[in-house]
């Protein structure tokens, strides 16, 4: 089945819209095959705000109507204790609070945007999607992130190239409190990284420290500018090191 096949069986579909790579492939190849659809985003303490500023540019690019939605993440401790299935309890807010919102507005169907190419094995994420019955074209159509960054381009979506970014909960080490002070030093530290040039990175925390992971064609850079990076997060750290390993994930 393809994507367009997907949607023209399912013409009415709410779609669980982050503003990623796969998200608004998805929303845009909706739209594209006439489907009625609408786009749901849900705001919390870890989604920083370019998350949302482009989740709400990329909706008004595709011409599809996106709602909103506050979800206080930090006020259930089975999330903030962050354990190894934090992301099953969260889970559980986002798709709870988007069904709702979509089942009020008429909409029966509930996409997200898990490609063919996601690990369900290493997701917990997927356990609450298959108890909620979300659906998720994209990996029943077999499209890979490889088929989806192709096709993007193609359709001249800005997303196409958009590195992958989890949310700023992975920078807390797992078993460590999560607090929204911790969440917003993250945010803070990785937005000063991203106006100094720097892309696909993240900032981890460790105690009162960090560890700035990037890519392997930025680590000659992260370590030439090595004093430079120190001094501009001196104010959120004690202390900062560069990761001489190119591994970003989650």
């Amino acid at each position: 089945m393809t994507i367009d096949e997907y949607f023209a069986v399912n013409r009415k579909t709410a779609i669980a819209f982050s503003g990623g790579v796969d998200s608004a492939y998805l929303l845009y190849a909706a739209a594209k095959a006439g489907a009625d659809v609408k786009a749901y985003y849900v705001k919390s303490a870890f989604q920083p705000e370019f998350e949302f500023r482009d989740a709400v540019k990329l909706a008004e690019m595709i011409g599809c109507g996106l709602q909103v939605i506050d979800v206080d993440v930090l006020s259930d401790e089975k999330v903030t204790s962050n354990p190894q299935d934090r992301c099953y309890y969260c889970k559980q807010h986002i798709m709870s609070a988007i069904m709702q919102a979509a089942g009020n507005d008429g909409y029966d169907i509930l996409c997200d945007g898990t490609n063919a190419s996601d690990d369900a094995d290493d997701r917990p994420g997927f356990k609450a999607l298959g108890e909620y019955g979300i659906k998720s074209p994209l990996r029943e159509c077999g499209l890979t992130k490889e088929d989806i960054r192709k096709a993007s381009r193609e359709a001249g979506l800005p997303t196409w190239n958009k590195p992958a970014y989890a949310c700023l909960a992975t920078r807390i080490l797992t078993g460590e409190m999560i607090t929204g002070e911790k969440l917003l030093v993250t945010e803070k530290a990785e937005s000063i990284l991203y106006d100094m040039g720097f892309r696909d990175f993240r900032v981890r925390m460790r105690g009162k420290n960090a560890l700035v992971q990037v890519t392997e064609g930025q680590i000659a850079d992260a370590f030439a500018r090595e004093e430079e990076i120190r001094e501009a997060l001196s104010d959120l750290y004690e202390y900062v090191n560069i990761d001489g390993s190119p591994r970003i994930s989650k």
